[in-house]
């Protein structure tokens, strides 16, 4: 069979760059639709803020696990396998969310899904890199990781809160499982496993290493310092992408006093700003560095944090909201991707991938929001952006700290 390289040049990359980033905007419909629909679910099943949380945080837990798993079995069995497979499930089981009767039975379910979404991601990400020359990962990952964004973030709520006027949110959830059999095929189909010597060539800055073992590998990538690094950021971006994803429609209905409708297209701004930021700022990243880009997308998302904080207009939230999430993206991608990548030893790319994924997951995406449900059940809604904040200033320091490793950069030194 030929290989990616062989077969391909410009051809093969784009070809894969585009039916990779498709399948990651179904798995970010699959995660933040349900956002939008909080409203609705939580009368229909008389959820409180705490009980939001923990669904929330239940689909998160079960993303990191299944990210570090998948993530290392991808590197021994090879990317199309479990691209294939996570994408199968995904489909067969989107439909089960609008059969819950009850909140354990919704949390079950949420879990079953980010094991699926889990799955896909670092093979996804690994194999869009795989495809990719050096001088163009930041640019090919922003391409397919915005998709999650404004598939997820930026069109769903839209789409969502319009469907929500004629159909139950029961209803809903099917619609989306045809398309993720379609990303299946098309993966089974064109989407080839690099030879193992052909994924050192998509590295600069690793060395070798030979698999030991799901547990073993861990603690090897765990021993390169920008792993650890990328970790705990990781966790500082999800805490924020999660807590205003999962609590800011009720805050913009509650607190501030808007209708659905605009709470929707407030909340469709996570998307927009997502996706232009993921595009944009990975692809600077391949020409200023890293760890520059990581620095200033710190500050963004801090000082307009502060800004949504204060607005109460819907074009004040609307900004203030874009523009958290034009960085807050951009510091996501280039953690998973990127940096992960290029820092860690060729053959356990997706392992580092994905153990950074499962403790930003685990922690940011799963814990935060319990705690911020908890903070919200007992002290309101207008304290939910306090944590991220906190975490953002964090999140600086790790930035300051991160080993540049853009090869553009590094040839230049």
């Amino acid at each position: 069979m030929a290989s990616p390289a062989s077969q391909s040049g410009v051809a093969y990359e784009t070809k894969a760059v585009g039916i990779l980033a498709f399948g990651f905007g179904l798995v970010g419909i699959d995660r933040f639709m349900i956002s939008a629909m909080f409203p609705s679910i939580a009368r229909d099943l008389n959820l409180s803020y705490q009980d939001i949380g923990t669904i929330t945080g239940a689909l998160a837990l079960a993303w990191g696990v299944s990210a570090f798993f998948m993530g290392n079995l991808s590197d021994r069995l090879g990317r199309r396998k479990i691209l294939v497979g996570s994408l199968l499930v995904f489909s067969l089981l989107i439909g089960a969310s609008g059969l819950a009767a009850g909140l354990l039975a919704l949390v079950l379910v949420r879990i079953v899904m980010g094991l699926a979404d889990g799955a896909f991601t670092p093979p996804s990400i690994l194999a869009t890199l795989e495809a990719s020359p050096p001088q163009r990962h930041g640019r090919n990952l922003g391409i397919q990781q915005m998709m999650l964004p404004l598939f997820g973030l930026g069109i769903a709520p839209i789409l969502v809160t319009q469907l929500l006027q004629v159909v139950e949110w029961r209803l809903i959830f099917p619609i989306f499982a045809l398309p993720g059999f379609v990303a299946a095929w098309l993966i089974h189909k064109w989407i080839r496993d690099p030879a193992p010597g052909e994924k050192a060539g998509h590295v600069v800055t690793a060395g070798g290493h030979s698999p030991q073992g799901t547990f073993g590998d861990f603690l090897t990538v765990l021993k390169v310092r920008n792993i650890r690094l990328l970790s705990v950021g990781m966790l500082c971006w999800l805490t924020c992408l999660v807590t205003t994803s999962a609590f800011l429609p009720g805050y913009l209905t509650e607190h501030v006093g808007l209708s659905p409708i605009q709470m929707g297209f407030i909340m469709s701004a996570i998307g927009w700003g997502a996706a232009a930021g993921t595009l944009l700022l990975p692809w600077l990243s391949d020409r200023l560095g890293r760890r520059p880009v990581m620095m200033l997308s710190t500050l963004g998302v801090l000082v307009s944090l502060i800004g949504l904080s204060r607005a109460l207009s819907v074009s004040e939230l609307f900004v203030s909201l874009f523009i958290t999430h034009f960085f807050n993206f951009a510091l996501i991608t280039l953690t998973v991707g990127p940096i992960s990548s290029e820092s860690a030893p060729p053959s356990l790319m997706a392992t580092a991938s994905g153990t950074v994924i499962a403790i930003g997951e685990i922690f940011g995406g799963g814990i935060a929001p319990m705690i911020v449900g908890f903070t919200v059940g007992h002290f309101g809604i207008d304290h939910m952006l306090w944590l991220p904040m906190a975490a953002m200033v964090a999140g600086f320091i790790v930035a300051l700290l991160i080993t540049e490793t853009a090869p553009s950069r590094l040839k230049s030194i």
